[in-house]
Formats: structure tokens, sequence, C-alpha cells
């Protein structure tokens, strides 16, 4: 087989292959067994028909047909690895010739990788965040555990923000009740920001037996989008009482005797939380350096896969919302048009970064070992809620244990590169990330494995630091 290399441009290629028709026996072969079973001929067995019978009856142009159908992705496939090519679309192949019994020549047009070298990553620097823990820091620890143990108390006042309210809510459209829009005794904090524009506004200063109207759009059910009159019969006003910072809180939100014995856990988990938060920046940060100094060329096909792929995400999640589309954009503060842009901007990225990364990945000839694997499993079911087995056989039945391995080389070397920076914090100190991870980890990190060590670590502070699925 003999392959020639066209470069069309800087991400697209396209490959002529000649191969001569010896090579094609193993699959000519194939296809008059294949064709033979599918075919009827009196006188004889399904899959006993011979060749010449084959050939006689139905033409050689079917055999030829199957024959190509079956060799010539594999023939891609080998000619993609003989000239070296990173293929990231599906090809556009075209057979030009066949010379029956002498040779075929087929075309393949792909997008690829475009060649780039990554530059230096020793000693870039980068500034992260302070790992020294506040006693502001601690507050605000205790000060979410006292809202999480919080009780409500009915006050006769009305309503301000922060209090809680029972009510029945129903919408009315010129007059006539919407079934579906209306609920009873439910419970609500005046000011959390609901998607029915206007109920917090509608809430201050309503008591316990009042009634009032208010007209907004309706964000979910048949009549999403419309406008209507939305009546609200607050039931009860409840404040929030913070239970006071004493031992015996302690005793109720902790396994710790004494308040003080709480803070300092606190304390503790904030440092420790503050290390993984240095050990994420130094290695995002260190990465962000190296890609800005690569002009990398995104091929059209991939950057449309990948953003694609997140406005289908986008899709599942507003169909999962029960919400309209404007009511689903303005929970989260945005716009249909500005999270498109969004998609376009960090497609970009994240396709550059895989390009980079895997370059790192072969340089520094790294691999995945089957702890590591299981290690990826573990925490991946950890974070979706399932069993880790359940997902390891899902993997496997779906061929995405090869995507889940790129995953992790990719993180180790993201890992390398952040190892390999120049890290200080936001105060001038000199970070040392083998400390981090020694500390972290609970046990010195052992020279020869150091890099393996790291690796891991960044991959379990990357994961607590991830909102869970």
């Amino acid at each position: 087989m003999k392959t020639a290399v066209e470069e069309l441009s800087p991400t697209r290629v396209k490959l002529t292959v000649e191969v001569p028709f010896d090579e094609l026996r193993p699959s000519l072969d194939a296809a008059y067994k294949k064709v033979a079973q599918q075919v009827r001929v009196p006188g004889f067995r399904p899959g006993k028909v011979p060749a010449r019978i084959i050939e006689q009856r139905f033409g050689r142009a079917v055999v030829l047909e199957e024959t190509l159908n079956d060799a010539v992705p594999k023939l891609y496939g080998q000619a993609v690895d003989e000239v070296d090519v990173f293929p990231v679309s599906q090809p556009d192949i075209e057979v030009t010739k066949i010379d029956d019994g002498e040779q075929i020549e087929f075309t393949a047009e792909v997008d690829i990788r475009p060649n780039f070298d990554v530059p230096e990553y020793k000693d870039v620097e980068v500034t992260v965040d302070s790992a020294e823990v506040t006693d502001a820091d601690v507050d605000a620890q205790l000060d979410a555990l006292r809202q999480r143990f919080a009780t409500l108390t009915g006050v006769e006042r009305p309503a301000t923000s922060g209090d809680f309210v029972v009510m029945d809510l129903r919408a009315e459209i010129d007059g006539k009740n919407i079934e579906e829009q209306q609920a009873s005794e439910v419970s609500y904090e005046v000011g959390a920001g609901s998607v029915l524009q206007g109920l917090d506004t509608a809430l201050e200063g309503m008591s316990a037996g009042e009634e009032k109207t208010f007209r907004t759009e309706l964000v979910g059910g048949e009549n999403a989008g419309e406008e209507a009159d939305v009546i609200i019969n607050v039931k009860s006003v409840k404040e929030k009482v913070l239970p006071e910072l004493e031992d015996e809180f302690a005793q109720l939100a902790s396994e710790f005797d004494t308040l003080e014995e709480l803070k300092q856990s606190i304390r503790e988990q904030s440092r420790r939380n503050k290390l993984i938060d240095q050990v994420v920046q130094a290695r995002e940060k260190a990465l962000d350096a190296l890609l800005e100094k690569i002009d990398i060329p995104i091929p059209d096909s991939a950057l449309k896969a990948e953003v694609d792929a997140r406005k289908h995400n986008l899709e599942h999640q507003i169909a999962e919302s029960g919400l309209s589309r404007d009511a689903f954009f303005r929970l989260y503060q945005t716009t249909e048009d500005e999270r498109f842009a969004e998609f376009e901007t960090s497609s970009r990225k994240a396709i550059k970064v895989g390009f980079v990364l895997d370059k790192i990945v072969k340089a520094e000839e790294l691999g995945v070992s089957e702890q590591e694997l299981t290690n990826f499993v573990v925490r991946r079911a950890m974070e979706m809620g399932v069993q880790p087995n359940q997902l390891a056989q899902h993997l496997a039945d779906n061929d995405q244990l090869t995507l889940a391995m790129v995953e992790i080389v990719r993180d180790k070397a993201k890992a390398a590169v952040g190892d390999a920076a120049k890290v200080v914090d936001s105060d001038g100190n000199e970070v040392d990330l083998k400390a981090i991870y020694t500390e972290i980890n609970g046990e010195p990190v052992v020279e020869e494995d150091a890099e393996a060590d790291s690796a891991e670590a960044a991959a379990e502070a990357e994961a607590e630091d991830k909102p869970q699925a």
C-alpha cells in the first residue's frame, strides 16, 4: 500500500491511497462468503454457493462492492498510521479507481490536528490565592452551618426579605383559572429570587391572611410565556432563627463536644480546601500561560461538533427544568445569545487544550495504570451516585474506556505543566506543590513515584473542586 498526503489547509489533508489487489484478498474472500450466505441458488445450500456461480448469477461488481465496504475503512486506518496524522473528524472517502485484479485507489479528505510545537513550560510563573485561613473564613463556615440548623418561628408582622411564607398560588388569564398553575401550602423564602418575576416584590409587606394579585409571565406548563394574573394568599409568615454559637450548637451540628473543637476542625478543613484550590489554580493558570504562547488553528468540523454537543446538552437542561426558554435563561441570569457566544469561546479553548495536552502526553510518555483507571471509575461513580461496578460495565459496554483513559492522561499532562511551574501566592510566598501533596495525602511522596502521586493528587483535588453531578 502506498499513501500520499496533500495538505489542503493547516487543519485538513487529502490522502491518496493505492492498494495492490493482493492486499484485498482477505476482504475479497470474506465478501464471497457473505454474498453466498445472502443469495439463494437452486442446487446449493445457503453459504455453499461457489464464487464462479456468484459471479455468473449476480456479477463481479456485487462482490467488489462488498469487498471495498469491508477493506477501505481498515486501509484508511492503516494509511493514517503510516503518514502520522491525527484525524479529528470522519473522513470523506471516495474510491477513485478500481483496476480489477491489479489495484484500487481511493482518496480520503479529513480534518486533522494541526502541526505545532509545544513551547517550554518549565518555570512558567503563576500566582495563586493564599492558603492562609482567617477568622473571617471560619466565621463564614460557621454561619453557613448555623443556616443549616436554623429554625422557623411564626411572627405576627409583615414579611420581609429572608422570611419564609407559606402561601397558596393560582393564576388566571382573562379571568379564567389555569388549573395547572395553582399550588397550595407552598413554602418560600422571600427574596430568594423566584423565576416567577414579581413574586418577591409582591410578598414584601404581606401578612398572614392577606391576598394580593400581581401580573407576570408564566414560566412553565402549556401557558408558558403568556401574561397572567397571579393571586397570592399568605397563610403564615415565619422568621429564621439561628442557633447561638455555643458548645450545645457544636454538639448538635457535629461530632465535637465544644465550639472550640468545631472551630479548629473548620480551620483545618478550610486550609485543606485552600491547598486544593492552590493545586487547581496552579495547573489551570500554568496551562493558560502555555496556551497564550501557542497559536493553533481549530478545524471547523471539530468546533462545530463541540458547539453542537453543548447546545444539545443545553436543550436537554431546558426540557428537564420544565421552564420556558425565557424563564430558564432568566434563572441563570444570561441570554440565549450570550450562552451560545460562550459556547463558541469555551469550545475553541477546550479543543486547543486537548491538542496541547495530547502533545504533552506523547512527549512525556504518559500512560494509565490499571489502578489509576480503577480510581477514576470509583471517583466518577461517587460523583454520579452510582455503583463503581455499574459505571465500569457501562463504560465497557459503550466503548468509553478509551475516552476515560484519555481524560486520565490529559489530567496527568496538566499536572506535569503545573508541577513544572514556579508558583507563588498572592502574598508573594513561594508555593511548593509537592509539599501540598504530602499534606493532603498525609504521607511523604516517594521520589520515584512522584509523577504518579502528583497526578493522583491533582485528580483528587480537581474532583473535590468540581460541582457534584
